[in-house]
C-alpha cells in the first residue's frame, strides 16, 4: 500500500464515528469501521477511516496506478457522499488498490455525465488486523453552496468468499442504499473559501 500515516487525532468534530453494518449485510470478519473528520487546509476536508479485523477474510484490490475506474464500488472500498443544500451531491470511491473515484449527482441517482472531480490524496497503512486510510479532499472537491456540508460516510466490504457487506453512519429504512438522502447523517460546518 502506498504512503503510510500516523493516526493523529481531529479536533474540528468527534474523532470517531462508528459505521454500521446494514442488517441484511452482515460481515463476521469485520471488527469495526470508524472514520475521523476535520477541516484541512482553506475549506478542504480530511477523512481518517480505520478498518478493524481479520484481513485474511476479506478481499482487497492488489495495488494499481491511481485512475479513476467505475465500479470501485463493487469490491472493498471506503467512500463518502458530500451534499451542501438542494438536491446536488457528490460522490467519492476509495480503493484498498489505490485508484478512486469521483461523481456529480444533479439529484437522487442523476449521475451528471462529463464531469471530473478533483483529485483526491490518498495514504494507506496496513497493519495487522487493520486497514486505514487518510483522504484529503482540496476545497475544489466538494459541493458549492452555502450552508453546512452533509456527509454519508460509507464503506463496501467484500468478503473473501464473494458477499459484500454495506457499512454507513446511517441506513435508510429497507435495502442498502448510500445514495438516499436519510444517509447524510453527519453534518459540518465548512465554509468554502471564494474560489
Amino acid at each position: 500500500m502506498p504512503g503510510a500515516f500516523p493516526l493523529l487525532p481531529m479536533t474540528s468534530l468527534p474523532a470517531n464515528r462508528a459505521l454500521t453494518p446494514h442488517p441484511e449485510h452482515p460481515a463476521p470478519a469485520v471488527a469495526g469501521i470508524a472514520v475521523a473528520v476535520a477541516a484541512h487546509g482553506s475549506g478542504g476536508l480530511q477523512l481518517d477511516y480505520h478498518l478493524a479485523g481479520d484481513l485474511a477474510a476479506l478481499r482487497l484490490p492488489s495495488p494499481a496506478a491511481p485512475v479513476a475506474p467505475d465500479r470501485l464500488w463493487a469490491h472493498t472500498c471506503f467512500e463518502v457522499f458530500l451534499r451542501r443544500g438542494g438536491e446536488a451531491y457528490r460522490e467519492y470511491n476509495f480503493s484498498p488498490s489505490g485508484q478512486w473515484a469521483g461523481y456529480a449527482f444533479a439529484a437522487y441517482r442523476q449521475r451528471l455525465e462529463n464531469v471530473t472531480l478533483p483529485a483526491p490524496h490518498l495514504e494507506w497503512q496496513v497493519a495487522e488486523g487493520s486497514l486505514s486510510l487518510r483522504v484529503t479532499l482540496p476545497a475544489e472537491a466538494l459541493p458549492a453552496g452555502d450552508g453546512e456540508l452533509h456527509l454519508a460516510l460509507t464503506t463496501v466490504v467484500e468478503q473473501a468468499d464473494g458477499p459484500l457487506s454495506y457499512w454507513a453512519l446511517a441506513h435508510p429504512a429497507g435495502k442498502a442504499d448510500f445514495h438516499h438522502r436519510d444517509g447524510f447523517a453527519l453534518a459540518v460546518p465548512l465554509a468554502l473559501p471564494d474560489l
